[in-house]
């Protein structure tokens, strides 16, 4: 029979995500959660100790008596199975990291729990889109592309506009959708090809480059500006780069203030945990809604497949319809 910290410890495994600060270390992230838990379920409470038969002397027996000790059998508390004793029933914990943020970097941070980390490997393998926000400044260049590097070259910024600057992330979307195209491996005339950029499927066969599947400007205050990026395959200093190509494009010069993730796959930031929720209690919660919402999108895609599978059948009974009623008409 499974002990009450068995039975908790088998409710945290799965995916969750928290919200990773910037300037904190991914593995320090990691490593709070994982004491957390441990503490969490140090906490729960033990099952009661086993008892055992004894025999003890008699109260109130006389021990000097010349015939010996005056025994009597009794049920005591095995002490050495007490918690005190052997320490925790569980004393190591795995969480498992998904697509991971630098130092310099926030947002979603996908995590795995005990058997959640095999789903992980799985839930990667699907070719899933990442969401970013990007603060970016005109004027400077670094060497790292961030404002944390040094400064290699500045320059004047006064004739970028923002319909210059919506040309320039119109054409560098367009060349990663071909570089989408390219790398998929899929005939793009073909029944296949169809199918799967209709279910979003849509992506780079293996390994590939960082591809951009979608790049606006949703905030543009010279020499200050903000990107909303959609990717698949990146990095967070491929996207530092990608705002430095921006202003060498508009003939001038850009850094990366800030990069933060706000969707990895399903995940949003409204799934994120604060660092005051990085509780057992909390990350069980959080799991449990994502088993949830699985549940709930595949019983969506299932009563999608019916009414399609019945859209024939309807169209031939609605043709079939108008055939008559336009026979009725001539007639």
């Amino acid at each position: 029979m499974a002990t009450p910290a068995i039975r908790m410890f088998r409710r945290l495994e799965g995916l969750f995500c928290v919200y990773k600060p910037p300037g904190v270390h991914w593995k320090l992230v990691r490593d709070t959660i994982e004491t957390n838990l441990l503490k969490g379920l140090s906490a729960v409470p033990s099952q009661p100790l086993p008892r055992e038969v004894r025999f003890l002397p008699l109260e109130g027996s006389n021990c000097k008596a010349p015939k010996g000790l005056t025994l009597s059998a009794s049920a005591v508390s095995v002490l050495s199975k007490h918690p005190l004793v052997t320490g925790p029933e569980i004393q190591q914990i795995k969480v498992g990291v998904g697509h991971r943020l630098d130092t310099f970097s926030s947002g979603v941070l996908v995590l795995a729990v005990g058997n959640g980390n095999r789903v992980l490997n799985d839930f990667y393998g699907a070719r899933v889109t990442r969401d970013y926000t990007l603060e970016g400044e005109f004027g400077t260049a670094t060497d790292d592309f961030s404002y944390t590097g040094r400064v290699v070259e500045r320059s004047t910024y006064g004739h970028i506009t923002q319909d210059k600057m919506e040309r320039v992330l119109a054409m560098l979307e367009g060349a990663n959708q071909n570089a989408l195209l390219t790398y998929s491996n899929i005939d793009m005339r073909s029944q296949e090809a169809y199918e799967m950029a209709v279910r979003g499927l849509l992506g780079p066969d293996g390994k590939s480059p960082p591809i951009v599947t979608g790049l606006r400007c949703i905030r543009f205050q010279p020499p200050n500006f903000t990107l909303e990026v959609q990717c698949l395959n990146e990095t967070q200093k491929y996207l530092c780069k990608l705002v430095h190509e921006i202003g060498l494009e508009l003939r001038s010069t850009a850094m990366c203030k800030g990069v933060r993730r706000t969707r990895d796959g399903p995940f949003t930031l409204q799934d994120a945990l604060t660092r005051n929720h990085w509780t057992a209690s909390d990350v069980k919660q959080a799991i449990k809604n994502y088993h949830l919402s699985k549940k709930g999108k595949k019983h969506s895609r299932s009563r999608i497949k019916d009414v399609v599978s019945q859209l024939p059948e309807d169209k031939a009974t609605e043709n079939e319809n108008e055939t008559s009623s336009n026979k009725a008409t001539a007639g």
